[in-house]
């Protein structure tokens, strides 16, 4: 069904389905969104790039499928990963497969953790990960990853400024003028590739290079304790990650629902069954040869942006993502983009990222008044945003029994997210006393 008015789509809803060139081009759009960072985390841990890119459209396009349509997210590599697969890669004892076994133990912590809150409820989890939590960490994440978005910037200033004006100027000014208003993340890329082309930056030879078909480099998992125990706890510190972004996505949807004159979908309740979708995602990367993935925020910023939360247009991109593994020249055109381009479009999505966590906050009316929420609220982003300026985004603090974990520190954003949980557990099992009015 398409979410239309006259001529001109408001949006569209994760069960709605736009006409099937808008389908193909929205997808793209996606893939265009989520390729630079998926990309760089198989690159800075050796793994295979088609394969990821294989493995990140399957597990979307299953995550999709799993949730019957309902829960309009894309799966993506995850930088939270990085420094413990790395370790394991680069270890005597290690090397890809071995780290992919560990990746597939993260699976078994996400479905796990699934499991549980569909048990014991969806009240339990918002216990352990309050909106102060998963607000706090989307900000975290979004401005956390500013530095990232201005060092690919600082490639050429002046493309990648050019490319976030246009893609504002764009998302501001082509709103409510049909399907233009839902590509302008689409169109500020290809101004900032058309500005780079005519300044001579654009590269091709790679694209001439390139085979037209190739086989990704497929490889089956060796699961060593070694792996398993480095890698695995992740996944607890990233299912505060995740929850934002159903959270996140679950209040823009509505939103749009409610302007539509349509029933609120409420895809927050479904937060048991995401998890174990993203544990399922994350055997298919773990079984095939993929880096360790979360549901991206990126993608949400995106929709956001556009109003448009098609499941039908994020199963196209999966399907555009799977070609890319296989169509060599497909994937050498995208690699084509020059990196101030995508610097330019990072600024905006990232800085979006940040201020989804601050509408999640704000919808969910968090009173900022009450010490223990400031608390858990400031903890959070200090640890968080000030542990990413350390290098490589790690805490420069070495637990012993965590040192062949995290050899390069503890990675900024999951210890922030750890240290909230364990505050806010702490005010949840020692609550304290309401202070009694004193009378005048």
């Amino acid at each position: 069904m398409s979410a239309q008015t006259n001529t001109q789509p408001i949006g569209y809803l994760p069960q709605d389905r736009p006409p099937l060139p808008a389908l193909v081009a929205l997808g793209f759009q996606h893939v265009l969104t989520m390729f630079p960072a998926t990309v760089l985390v198989a690159i800075l841990t050796g793994f295979d790039v088609g394969v990821t890119l294989f493995a990140s459209g399957l597990a979307t396009i299953v995550a999709l499928l799993g949730s019957g349509m309902r829960i309009p997210l894309y799966y993506g590599s995850s930088f939270s990963y990085i420094a413990a697969v790395a370790a394991v890669v680069g270890a005597e004892w290690g090397g890809v497969r071995v780290a992919q076994g560990g990746i597939v133990a993260t699976a078994l912590v996400s479905i796990l953790a699934g499991l549980l809150i569909r048990w014991t409820g969806k009240n339990s989890l918002d216990r352990v990960l309050p909106p102060i939590v998963t607000g706090s960490v989307a900000i975290v994440i979004g401005i956390s990853l500013a530095k990232a978005a201005l060092d690919m910037a600082s490639a050429h200033w002046g493309i990648a400024f050019f490319t976030l004006l246009a893609t504002v100027l764009f998302s501001v000014y082509l709103r409510g003028r049909g399907f233009v208003s839902m590509i302008p993340v689409l169109l500020g890329a290809l101004a900032g590739y058309l500005l780079s082309w005519a300044l001579g930056l654009v590269d091709f030879t790679p694209v001439m290079e390139a085979k037209w078909l190739r086989v990704p480099a497929f490889s089956l998992p060796v699961f060593k304790w070694g792996a398993i125990v480095a890698i695995a706890p992740i996944a607890i510190a990233t299912i505060p990650e995740s929850t934002a972004h159903l959270y996140q996505i679950s209040l823009y949807v509505d939103e749009l629902a409610e302007e539509m004159k349509r029933k609120p979908l409420q895809i927050k309740n479904l937060i048991g069954l995401n998890l174990i979708l993203d544990g399922i995602g994350d055997a298919i990367n773990g079984f095939l040869g993929g880096c360790a993935g979360t549901n991206y925020g990126e993608n949400n910023s995106l929709m956001a942006i556009t109003r448009n939360y098609s499941c039908p247009v994020l199963i196209a991109a999966g399907v555009i993502a799977i070609l890319l593994g296989f169509i060599g020249k497909l994937a050498a055109i995208v690699e084509t983009l020059p990196v101030p381009v995508t610097g330019g479009l990072a600024i905006f999505l990232f800085g979006v990222i940040g201020l989804q966590g601050v509408a999640l906050i704000q919808s969910e009316k968090v009173n900022l008044f009450d010490p223990r929420q400031l608390a858990v609220g400031a903890v959070i982003l200090v640890i968080g945003i000030g542990g990413s300026a350390f290098e490589g985004g790690n805490l420069p603090i070495n637990i012993p029994f965590l040192k062949a974990a995290f050899p390069s520190g503890l990675p900024a954003i999951a210890t922030s997210a750890v240290v909230g949980i364990l505050l806010n557990a702490i005010f949840e099992f020692l609550p304290p006393k309401k202070a009694k009015a004193e009378k005048v």
